[in-house]
């Protein structure tokens, strides 16, 4: 954005809201649910912390997921309800992804809401900078942990669970320079659109978050690296917050969205279908 308004947020918009009990009695796996603060003093808060603090806010006991055991756990500490269980775990190894959705269904006595906030993008921009490891390694967490988390994890949730898949508008336009991401971002669809007909038979809904243009610690380091982001035109004319995100989220994961699988909802201002 060249001018980026000035506008007055809502509650929700900045993670002030109450809560209203929208999740209560859910237990929910948030994989990626720590934050990298990319060395910032005062960062702002992550998608996937956000997801954590909100869904506990709202009633649900979480179990927080992060291949850096000390960042789960400042994410649970932040959850209001002190009931958030930590998994330590690395989504490109497949047994860590297994004993990650076991000691979550274990520890909660259940599982009934599970979302995959994991993305990575690695690497030198456009065709001429990507590497075949490069490519691999994005896969391997963008995509393959989505898969096998879905493996593990669909098999114990009973009718009426959710599962969200966080995505991005890099799935639908392009614009990252990174063909590794883009391309693994856009496959999470096809993986949603399967996992979502097996998920018929339990009564399990899944769908996809894909956010846009986010205040987030990895979106101001995105912006360093690539500048002119900055100035992308939103139409609502600013970045989002990583509490626009949660709050996507916590209504797929909620009674409220009970008729809705296999769809993609867009949190991006705008940018993909007025722009």
């Amino acid at each position: 954005m060249s001018e980026e308004r000035i506008v007055s947020l809502p509650a929700e918009s900045e993670g002030k809201a109450p809560g209203r009990a929208r999740l209560a009695g859910r237990r929910i796996l948030v994989v990626g649910g720590g934050q990298d603060t990319r060395g910032l003093a005062d960062p702002p808060v992550g998608n996937g912390r956000a997801m954590c603090v909100l869904f506990s806010r709202e009633g649900a006991q979480v179990a927080v997921a992060d291949r850096i055991r000390q960042s789960a756990e400042e994410t649970a500490q932040a959850c209001e309800t002190n009931r958030a269980l930590v998994v330590e775990a690395n989504v490109a190894q497949p047994d860590d992804v297994v004993r990650m959705v076991q000691e979550a269904h274990a520890g909660m006595k259940g599982l009934d809401g599970l979302v995959y906030n994991v993305g990575v993008g690695v690497g030198a921009p456009w065709l001429s900078g990507t590497t075949a490891e490069d490519w691999d390694r994005v896969f391997a967490i963008n995509l393959r942990g989505a898969m096998l988390s879905l493996k593990a994890a669909m098999p114990l949730m009973k009718p009426g669970s959710s599962i969200v898949l966080v995505s991005s508008i890099a799935s639908m336009k392009p614009g990252s320079r990174l063909p590794a991401y883009d391309a693994s971002k856009a496959a999470l669809g096809g993986l949603m659109r399967h996992a979502g007909i097996e998920g018929e038979r339990q009564g399990i809904r899944i769908n996809i978050v894909a956010p846009g243009l986010m205040d987030t610690s990895i979106g101001r380091a995105a912006t360093q690296g690539r500048p002119g982001r900055a100035k992308t035109p939103v139409p609502l004319g600013r970045q989002g917050t990583g509490w626009e995100t949660a709050y996507a989220a916590l209504f797929l994961l909620s009674n409220e969205a009970a008729y809705i699988t296999g769809q993609t909802i867009a949190v991006d201002g705008g940018l993909t279908s007025l722009r």
